[in-house]
């Protein structure tokens, strides 16, 4: 545990705030105001584990990026860095060695930036298939040390087959892998000991086997390796973590429930239930 609870102003303050300072600007949008406090939540306690769970607009990002920025401030709107002030985060004496949020935006361009350079490798890979060829025709003959590696490379070709040389002068491809196997991938590699860790939705790119096998990995890194997680979804194998906190932003006041009383995931069950005479 790196962090214990977070709490939000309420209704009472923001409207004094915006009494005294916001009533005459020419503002459209007081984002961050007004969505928890319209949704009665003043405040989390955390877990090892703790999931906000709610709809489209049910203020479970915004409260990620609360409890993210409460530590690295980047604004998201003019209204943030005010907000701020009225959060209070109680944290404990152990101070994680990694703090990191992670969203769907970062495992996205994560798996962009693999599919790019794979591109460009194929690109060279092409490339030397035709160099290869060329060579292997041409007669040659040294003439000074700047054909020296032209040489060399018409020798390499005289011994190794078009695959070998290709091979053995492009690098590698980044595995190939799928964009849910990538954006696994990246979970993996950015979730290390001893962290805390704001995962927005990462169900996003993930199959139900990866979003499964996520759950796992959160649970063994939760249990074993003094990690911490937040986590915003509202997929039903996440929310089914062990020894998870779930609180439900569709509630007004927010509160605490089972995973298996939460709407979306009886939208799930109710479906499979209608459905359960066509796995015979």
């Amino acid at each position: 545990m790196y962090i214990r609870s977070i709490t939000f102003p309420d209704h009472e303050v923001e409207s004094l705030y915006f009494i005294c300072k916001v009533k005459r600007t020419v503002y459209s949008s007081f984002y961050p105001f007004q969505v928890l406090s319209k949704r009665g939540l003043e405040r989390l306690d955390f877990e090892p584990v703790t999931i906000l769970y709610g709809g489209n607009g049910s203020g479970k990002t915004t409260a990620l990026n609360i409890i993210a920025e409460k530590d690295a401030l980047y604004n998201k709107s003019s209204f943030f860095p005010k907000y701020l002030t009225f959060c209070e985060i109680e944290e404990t004496f152990d101070q994680p060695a990694f703090k990191r949020i992670i969203t769907s935006d970062d495992v996205f361009d994560f798996v962009l930036t693999l599919r790019s350079v794979n591109e460009a490798v194929d690109e060279k890979r092409v490339e030397m298939f035709e160099e290869y060829l060329d060579i292997k025709k041409t007669k040659f003959q040294l003439r000074s040390l700047e054909d020296y590696d032209r040489l060399k490379k018409m020798n390499e070709t005289r011994r190794k087959t078009q695959s070998k040389y290709v091979n053995d002068n492009l690098m590698k491809n980044i595995r190939e892998q799928s964009n849910g196997e990538s954006a696994f991938r990246y979970f993996i590699e950015k979730i290390e000991e001893n962290g805390l860790y704001l995962l927005d939705e990462p169900e996003n790119s993930l199959s139900p086997a990866k979003q499964i096998e996520l759950k796992q990995y959160i649970e063994d890194a939760a249990r074993f390796f003094n990690c911490q997680f937040i986590i915003s979804t509202h997929s039903p194998f996440l929310l089914a973590m062990n020894h998870a906190k779930v609180y439900d932003l569709d509630q007004e006041p927010v509160e605490t429930r089972k995973w298996t009383a939460l709407e979306q995931v009886n939208v799930y069950r109710s479906f499979f239930k209608e459905h359960e005479n066509d796995f015979d």
